[in-house]
């Protein structure tokens, strides 16, 4: 199975194998049956996000943001725009920097909204500030595009 990636699930953080060529099938949680790749963002935790983050290889595009944060409130419809555009290829998830302080320090955010792509188990790129849905899917894709092909888990 090395064309497999390795997706963990958004509602039970259990980690799943799928063919890399049925990513973009919309696939379900061998675990608890739901959608891999939800077309809403999810929230992640300190202790679910490395799962997420780190442990995947599907492309994971997450607003770091608070609750506080004026741009983050205006910016939140768009994200959630953007996830239904990039689903199923790419999953969206949200860190309340507020609630998870010690997540957004050990990953260097500094501002918000600050949007982090990651995909393969590592950082691909970061864009700080709010942006419209369609910048954010353009971003995104440009990303996807210009980095390394994925290379699926053993």
């Amino acid at each position: 199975m090395s064309d497999a990636l390795i997706v963990a699930c958004p509602h039970c953080h259990s980690r799943n194998r799928v063919p890399a060529a049925r990513l973009g099938e919309a696939p379900t949680c061998g675990r608890c049956g739901t959608s891999l790749r939800p077309d809403a963002p999810f929230a992640l935790d300190a202790g679910s996000f490395d799962t997420h983050a780190l442990r995947a290889d599907a492309p994971l595009l997450v607003d770091f943001w608070a609750p506080w944060c004026g741009p983050c409130l205006t910016m939140a419809p768009a994200f959630e725009a953007a996830a239904r555009a990039l689903a199923p290829e790419v999953a969206l998830a949200k860190v309340d920097t507020e609630a998870e302080a010690v997540l957004g320090g050990r990953l260097g955010i500094r501002s918000i909204p600050t949007l982090v792509l990651f995909a393969g188990g590592r950082e691909l790129a970061r864009q700080s500030g709010a942006m419209p849905a369609q910048s954010i899917v353009q971003w995104t894709r440009a990303q996807l595009q210009a980095a390394p092909a994925l290379r699926p888990s053993r």
